[in-house]
């Protein structure tokens, strides 16, 4: 039976109370409009339902919860009983704000925009100046800052109860694998086999954890595009590695597990020694990054652990990060397993939690058998990963 929502939008909000007080910042004001069509990544963590007209989450280190809603969107607000105050207009949404504001004096008004983390960028710059509009002569405007360290610490750091969902999706994720290994055969078709894994998609009623034309990814032999598409018509055959980077969305929360599998040749009964030698190297590399992550490290350092054995066995180092957050995306947001590069912008440098929930992955190209890509989902606790 899925988990009911309410309770898991509860538990995030007194979560995000709790890092406010933290971080020492008095109040996180999410601003949105008709979510239909733009909707703030943070939304569903807070609130778990659309809006229409401009409204307003506020939360406070003091624990307030307000809620400045349509007339229309109020009595969903009540009946979701996370927030204490419901404030409905239907003609002006400033008021309200205003009197919100001057009766919280906050010193520093939280905003959803940031440059490292998209799943704290949010607000819309038309958005951003309206709201500059709405307290144009009052102090407010001059207060803000990035809410991006409290959505990425509330996105990041999963409750039992999400981490409960991530690992229901990677058990049937693991299903969906084996019986798609007992499938797979040569003559079939990267389409074709693809096609399995969606069939068992949708007999279960679930999505695929990111875009259905790239998910599952999979690639047979050395001349397969790597990536985030779909799979092609090239046939399978002996000789072949056989990837797949797949995961599924259950109950609001995602899987994301790569595998590989070699067709032997007529004459092998093994796989041969670079196909060996590369699964192994990817494998070392993997436990050696698992090893290391508890609270504390940085990504930046878990990242150097893996790239080091994968250079130190002779091959280039991967142009991709070593792993990143998982939960209700893929890719999750907040702090990334990976090298200091300019794409990364400060992620790397993000320092690891309990109950942080990654997708570790390591990969590297075979010559004239393929690609080799693992993916484990990990959980780290206070005693490691």
């Amino acid at each position: 039976m899925p988990i009911d929502n309410t309770t898991l939008i509860r538990e995030k909000v007194d979560q995000a109370v709790g890092i406010l007080q933290e971080q020492n910042i008095d109040l996180w004001l999410t601003f949105v409009r008709e979510t239909s069509a733009v909707r703030d990544p943070i939304l569903p963590y807070i609130y778990g339902h659309d809006v229409t007209w401009q409204s307003a989450f506020l939360l406070t280190r003091s624990g307030e919860r307000i809620a400045i809603v349509g007339h229309f969107d109020a009595e969903t607000t009540r009946r979701l009983g996370v927030y204490s105050e419901v404030i409905a207009y239907h003609e002006a949404f400033s008021a309200p704000l205003r009197e919100v504001l001057d009766r919280l004096n906050p010193q520093q008004i939280a905003l959803n925009y940031s440059t490292n983390d998209s799943h704290a960028d949010g607000l819309t710059h038309g958005l951003y100046l309206l709201l500059q509009k709405y307290l144009a002569g009052t102090p407010y405007a001059e207060r803000f800052v990035s809410a991006e360290q409290i959505a990425g610490a509330l996105r990041s750091r999963k409750t039992p109860s999400e981490i409960e969902r991530i690992g229901a999706a990677v058990a049937t994720t693991y299903e969906m694998y084996h019986r798609t290994f007992e499938y797979v055969r040569p003559g079939l078709t990267e389409k074709e086999i693809g096609q399995h894994l969606l069939d068992q998609v949708d007999t279960l009623g679930l999505e695929t954890s990111w875009e259905r034309s790239g998910c599952p990814a999979v690639n047979s032999g050395p001349n397969t595009p790597i990536g985030h598409a779909g799979p092609t018509d090239i046939v399978v055959e002996p000789g072949h590695i056989v990837h797949f980077d797949f995961g599924v969305r259950q109950d609001d929360y995602s899987s994301d597990i790569q595998r590989v599998m070699y067709i032997l040749r007529p004459d092998e009964n093994q796989a041969p020694e670079p196909v060996q030698h590369g699964f192994q190297t990817v494998v070392d590399a993997i436990q050696a990054a698992v090893r290391v992550m508890k609270p504390g490290i940085t990504g930046a350092e878990v990242d150097a652990v893996a790239r080091q054995v994968v250079t130190d066995a002779g091959y280039p180092e991967y142009k991709h990060a070593t792993g990143h957050h998982l939960g209700r995306a893929c890719h999750d947001g907040g702090g990334v397993l990976g090298p200091r590069w300019e794409r990364y912008g400060d992620t790397p440098n993000y320092p690891l939690e309990a109950g942080h929930v990654y997708a570790v992955d390591v990969g590297l190209m075979i010559p004239g058998y393929g690609y080799i890509g693992v993916e484990e989902d990990v959980v780290v606790t206070e005693a490691g990963a």
